[in-house]
């Protein structure tokens, strides 16, 4: 088998490609020189995110269906050095108050969504490729406002530890980076929610949750676009099934 990494032109396949890490993502591995299937529900929003580059291929396809497997296969045509699925999933409140069907379609998307994507990807997988899969750094700290993610991202990371089991064979390595909070639009809508209900300003809940990380800090989409970069080292195998935690010193717990 001729190792990929030898190769120029090769794809990376990106899951949720139009959200905030999803266009981070893909200019970070187009500037590495990969050639981009962009994945997402929405044609609008790909043709926007490609902007005219014939190396961003838009796929329309609903990860959370199995029809995508078909989808995404058919635009596969070269060797896939990447995979990385990153859609979000709805903050669903705790566990308590959170709907039985949310908690299922946030595993769906995550868990479900992973293994489509792999297996629409598995005949053009490389020796050498990377499976990596943005989990959250809720999957490890549970916390009271966010259980679906907390659920689904900690399902994730067991089934990119089984990945890495079964590809590692073939020279195929899996890997979860677990972003904490980021400075998204999708937070930032998260805080105004909290902030609402407390009766409190969009700020204060914001200062709340900077003060969680060791260096007040939100992660941003570039940072976790260097994380996806950073795996395409051969060095990277060494990382197979472990899980990155980009949190900005949130998490407690050991190891």
């Amino acid at each position: 088998m001729t190792d990929s990494r030898e190769t120029g032109r090769e794809l990376a396949v990106v899951v949720g490609a139009t959200g905030d890490f999803g266009q981070a993502i893909v200019a970070r591995l187009r500037a590495e020189g990969l050639r981009v299937i962009a994945v997402a529900r929405s044609a609008a929003s790909l043709a926007v995110l490609a902007g005219g580059d014939p190396d961003i291929v838009a796929c329309e396809a609903d990860i959370a269906s199995d029809a995508a497997v078909a989808r995404i296969a058919a635009v596969l045509d070269r060797p896939v050095r990447m995979v990385v699925h990153g859609p979000g999933v709805a903050v669903a409140g705790g566990i308590l108050a959170a709907a039985t069907e949310s908690v299922v379609d946030a595993v769906n998307i995550k868990v479900g969504g992973m293994l489509r994507v792999v297996r629409a990807a598995d005949s053009r997988l490389a020796e050498g490729a990377r499976l990596v899969a943005i989990g959250g750094h809720y999957g490890l700290e549970p916390t009271a406002y966010a259980a679906a993610a907390g659920v689904a991202n900690a399902a994730l990371i067991n089934v990119m530890r089984q990945l890495s089991l079964a590809y590692g064979p073939r020279g195929i390595t899996a890997h979860t980076i677990a972003p904490g909070p980021a400075d998204t639009a999708r937070l930032h809508r998260v805080a105004a929610n909290r902030a609402t209900l407390r009766g409190i300003a969009v700020d204060a809940v914001l200062d709340e949750m900077k003060a969680e990380s060791s260096i007040g800090a939100f992660v941003t989409p570039q940072q976790v676009a260097w994380a996806v970069a950073l795996l395409l080292a051969p060095e990277a195998d060494a990382m197979t099934g472990s899980t990155l935690m980009l949190d900005a010193g949130r998490r407690r717990g050991l190891p």
